[in-house]
């Protein structure tokens, strides 16, 4: 009998929450204050609890009482959100603005991982216009006392997940009907400060065309190799 209590599965709610499992609460949270379900407060505190617990279940408990909690449930993880180890934890580019302003814009190759800190400062991330070698890509957003703008081409898909403390971080969920388009992903927080991920209307970008001229070509060697 001892044996067989040994053995059995962790009961899920005890089990050790993942970053994965914290953000997709903080979404449910981020939603309700935007419905008027939570007020500023509520929604402060409870963010601050979802930082410190450590199984799903104290995770859930925070989102017990809301709707959202229970249509999201069998989706699990974040969408778009990539693999953990599919994206390195060191980022390929990085954008800092200290009372100041800085700028990536135009035709200029996005890494998978681009990190982007305002402090008292200005920085926008324009994708627009960018060459993506990877098909995820994702943008790290810390902002205090500063404002982070992130615009992308509107054939992506664009996710994100944080929140604010007296701030604003808010980007426009946005799911390409192409599979093999580049997935943006952005995460942060906004101290004071503000982060915006919003898609460019008017603009394509054209290297999904170039990766599939790209693997076509590669296909066509194979094949002539043989």
């Amino acid at each position: 009998m001892d044996l067989h209590k040994q053995t059995a599965p962790t009961p899920t709610a005890e089990l050790r929450a993942s970053d994965a499992e914290r953000d997709r609460i903080a979404d449910i949270l981020r939603d309700a204050l935007a419905e008027g379900r939570l007020t500023a407060e509520e929604h402060a505190e409870r963010v601050e609890g979802v930082l410190a617990a450590r199984t799903v279940g104290e995770l859930e408990a925070f989102v017990r009482d809301l709707p959202a909690a229970h249509a999201r449930r069998a989706s699990g993880a974040v969408p778009g959100r990539p693999a953990a180890g599919a994206v390195p934890a060191d980022p390929d580019d990085a954008v800092v603005a200290v009372f100041s302003s800085a700028t990536r814009r135009g035709r200029w190759r996005a890494g998978r991982r681009i990190h982007a800190y305002a402090v008292f400062g200005s920085v926008e991330i324009d994708l627009s216009e960018a060459l993506f070698e990877y098909q995820q890509v994702v943008i790290k957003a810390v902002s205090v006392f500063g404002n982070i703008e992130i615009r992308v081409p509107e054939n992506v898909s664009l996710h994100g997940t944080g929140g604010g403390v007296l701030g604003n971080f808010e980007v426009d969920a946005l799911d390409s009907g192409d599979p093999d388009a580049p997935v943006v992903y952005v995460e942060g927080w906004a101290v004071l400060g503000n982060i915006e991920g919003r898609p460019r209307r008017g603009r394509l970008v054209a290297d999904i065309l170039d990766r599939v001229q790209r693997k076509v070509d590669k296909n066509l060697r194979k094949h002539l190799d043989r």
